[in-house]
């Protein structure tokens, strides 16, 4: 277009080229296809390419699926790779992509290859505060109305690497922890109450839909059959054999509600993990996972005779009892 413009104040192709950094030819083939098709045929037209896998509506979904963890799907070790993203892709939407296509998918949604954090950039403060306010009210008076047991439902993964935090030592010896440099852990499944009881469900592999019915099922015998389960949108609680179950005539006065996406801190359950991760086995060596298992059940037993420290969740998590 300024080779037109430059053009029509009489500049010659020669000079045109020149202010332009361009060959003759090239300025000279832009003139004659605006001379022979008008100006805007020097516009540029990309070619529309093959139409997106997916719709808007599931690529907004698919930032919420990764949130949860790679664990949440099977997968052995909390790593997001393009090989996993792909098979989640098929597994939610049933829509094949390659790795390279998932690789530019995350790009396009803002993903890149990063230190894990803890809280995503997605969350709608607006919403969580909206929850805290309304919803969570609205549960307890319903809880309290027709006779249910309100329960937060979480999951969480123990590993034999330690959870380090900070200990006193003399100036310039800094404390060396021995540690086996392994991912194997624990996959565990926890749910709390306004009562200060605290359930949980231990497995050696990732968990998946059959053990969100094992433990609900849990607690149905332990609990009672009037059950309000309050849980994120996990994967394994979306399974379909998971909503069999609660769709099943002995689970009619279980129902569940969700918490907003990217809002772990709104459940008292997150908070119980990271007290057991950073308090009761802080720096903690384990030889295996059988020892691992050991130490969490001890720690998990110290945290029941304690109803008050597990009330005291609710209230990091901003919930009033």
């Amino acid at each position: 277009m300024r080779a037109l413009e430059l053009a029509q104040l009489g500049w010659k192709q020669q000079q045109i080229a020149v202010a332009l950094g361009a060959s003759e030819s090239a300025v000279s083939g832009w003139l004659a296809k605006a001379l022979h098709d008008g100006p805007s045929a020097l516009h540029s037209h990309p070619a529309p390419g093959r139409p997106a896998k997916l719709s808007r509506e599931q690529m907004r979904m698919v930032p919420d699926f990764l949130w949860h963890g790679p664990e949440a799907y099977g997968f052995r070790g909390n790593i997001w790779t393009c090989e996993r993203v792909v098979g989640v892709l098929y597994e939610e939407f049933g829509v094949p992509y390659s790795k390279s296509q998932a690789s530019r998918l995350l790009k396009r949604l803002g993903w890149t290859p990063q230190v894990p954090i803890t809280r995503a950039i997605q969350r709608d403060e607006e919403a969580i505060d909206d929850w805290r306010a309304q919803a969570w009210p609205a549960l307890k008076q319903r809880a309290g109305r027709d006779g249910f047991t309100l329960v937060f439902v979480d999951e969480s993964g123990f590993y034999l690497l330690p959870s380090v935090v900070k200990t006193y030592a003399p100036r310039g010896v800094t404390p060396v922890l021995d540690s086996c440099q392994t991912r194997d852990h624990l996959s565990v499944m926890g749910a709390v109450t306004g009562e200060g009881k605290v359930y949980s469900l231990v497995r050696d592999g990732s968990l998946n839909g059959r053990h969100t019915i094992e433990f609900l099922s849990h607690l149905i015998r332990l609990v009672g059959k009037r059950l309000l389960i309050v849980w994120d949108r996990s994967p394994i609680h979306r399974r379909a054999e998971v909503q069999a179950f609660l769709a099943q005539p002995s689970c009619r006065n279980v129902h569940v509600e969700l918490l907003p996406p990217y809002a772990p801190d709104l459940n008292p359950q997150e908070w119980c993990w990271q007290h057991l991760k950073e308090v009761e086995l802080r720096n903690l060596t384990c030889l295996d996972v059988e020892q691992l298992h050991m130490e969490f059940h001890i720690a998990l037993g110290r945290v029941r005779q304690r109803p008050a420290l597990v009330q005291s969740f609710y209230e990091a998590a901003g919930l009033d009892l």
